[in-house]
């Protein structure tokens, strides 16, 4: 008898992923901040990945990467990543953007007012680091600081979903 993949217990790794995935979405405008806090303590006190897939049941992609279907189960007409792509079949992955996670991250932690996320097209994002760190009067550049720190070490997507080049 096969476990149910859904009930499988998550650890540390798979809620920071999720975590790091809703602050994508948050940042496209796809989540107030309250839908968003909502979310992310959800995927801190997620037990299974059935938990944090109901997180993402309303959201378009991107999705955590444990949550995305195994190649086995993809059907004929997807590309597989790993896999090169035969004659019949589409690809379904976006190309690397035109952005760079390095210089986003360095605006981020050298001009920590939102500067990175206006490049890579986070506008919403941006604004409202911006107006954190103005009306805390420079405390709240923290946030962009940590962001610019996470662009540089993980990189991230720009504002059509594309995976930011090295």
């Amino acid at each position: 008898m096969t476990q149910d993949p859904n009930e499988l217990r998550v650890g540390y790794a798979e809620r920071e992923e999720a975590s790091r995935v809703l602050a994508e979405h948050f940042s496209s405008g796809r989540l107030s901040m309250a839908e968003y806090e909502e979310r992310v303590g959800s995927a801190a006190a997620a037990r299974t990945r059935a938990d944090l897939s109901r997180l993402f049941d309303d959201l378009p992609a991107p999705h955590p990467t444990f949550l995305r279907p195994s190649p086995e189960s993809l059907p004929p007409t997807v590309h597989r990543p790993g896999t090169a792509p035969t004659a019949g079949r589409t690809a379904d992955v976006l190309p690397p953007s035109d952005k760079s996670k390095i210089l986003a991250g360095l605006l981020q932690i050298l001009l920590p007012f939102g500067i990175g996320r206006f490049y890579t097209g986070h506008t919403g994002l941006a604004l409202a680091q911006l107006l954190v760190t103005l009306l805390t009067l420079g405390v709240g550049s923290i946030w962009p600081f940590i962001d610019g720190i996470v662009l540089l070490a993980r990189g991230g997507v720009d504002g059509n979903g594309r995976r930011l080049r090295d």
